[in-house]
């Protein structure tokens, strides 16, 4: 299927890494310019020097999120480079364990500027630019906005307010038909999900009993079928859908994991 995505300038936070990677490539497969933002700027270029020597479109713009200037400075980077900007995907985070009993204002106010803060500046940055390309927006958040999780507060209330900022989104920008949405992942294999697995004494058998739970072919959801969500709902093959929060997790969330 043909989407439509060749020459789009799509920006992606945290791209180089993860999720985001898997994102950065599909984007680029399709034909678009998928441009990362992220902190290491050694990440950056590797993954864009690997697309660019196979004949791909891929661009960068280094910049720390969880610093509020310098979301305006990498957008501003990126339009003077493109001039244009049809696609923002807010990807970039990290759960990072901050809890009621554990944490303090102090880690609970950084929590929001890892995870959610950016989601706004980003998408306020480039919206003159989304407007005139009738562009969209799709935010990467978490089931632990739904289901909790223990002992990670600042996480679990950033990704509520992504889910929140999607909806709202999606209303205000109704009159320049930019469609925003959010893709909801659960159990997806990652370098930073593999690192947590690896603190447990017995990490294989932890592996085995989450995968036990998610009830489509009891496997973790695969980076590149959440990459596939974001690149649908980036392109106009879902032209009337908007305000929505599409769960990729094997039915984790809502169907019975006793199955």
């Amino acid at each position: 299927m043909n989407l439509y995505l060749e020459n789009k300038v799509i920006v992606v936070s945290g791209g180089a890494k993860g999720i985001g990677e898997a994102i950065t490539r599909i984007l680029a497969a399709e034909g678009a310019i998928p441009v990362i933002i992220g902190r290491s700027e050694n990440d950056n270029l590797k993954l864009v020097n690997e697309l660019t020597t196979a004949g791909l479109k891929a661009g960068l713009a280094t910049a720390e999120l969880s610093t509020p200037d310098n979301c305006k400075t990498a957008i501003d980077a990126i339009v003077a480079q493109y001039g244009r900007i049809d696609g923002l995907v807010n990807n970039a985070g990290v759960n990072d364990g901050v809890g009621l009993e554990s944490g303090n204002y102090e880690g609970f106010i950084a929590s929001y500027h890892k995870n959610a803060v950016h989601y706004y500046l980003l998408a306020h940055h480039a919206l003159p630019y989304l407007k005139a390309s009738k562009g969209a927006i799709v935010n990467i958040s978490s089931k632990t906005a739904e289901t909790g999780q223990g002992g990670t507060s600042g996480y679990a209330a950033a990704n509520g307010a992504r889910n929140a900022l999607t909806r709202e989104w999606a209303l205000e920008l109704l009159p320049y038909s930019i469609r925003v949405n959010a893709v909801i992942v659960a159990e997806a294999w990652t370098p930073l999900y593999e690192s947590w697995i690896n603190t447990f004494d017995n990490p294989e058998e932890k592996l085995a009993k989450i995968t036990a739970n998610i009830p489509l072919e009891h496997r973790m959801t695969k980076t590149e079928e959440i990459a596939d969500m974001v690149a649908f709902l980036l392109s106009q093959r879902s032209s009337h859908t908007t305000g929505q929060l599409i769960y990729v997790d094997g039915g984790y969330v809502h169907l019975d994991r006793a199955l």
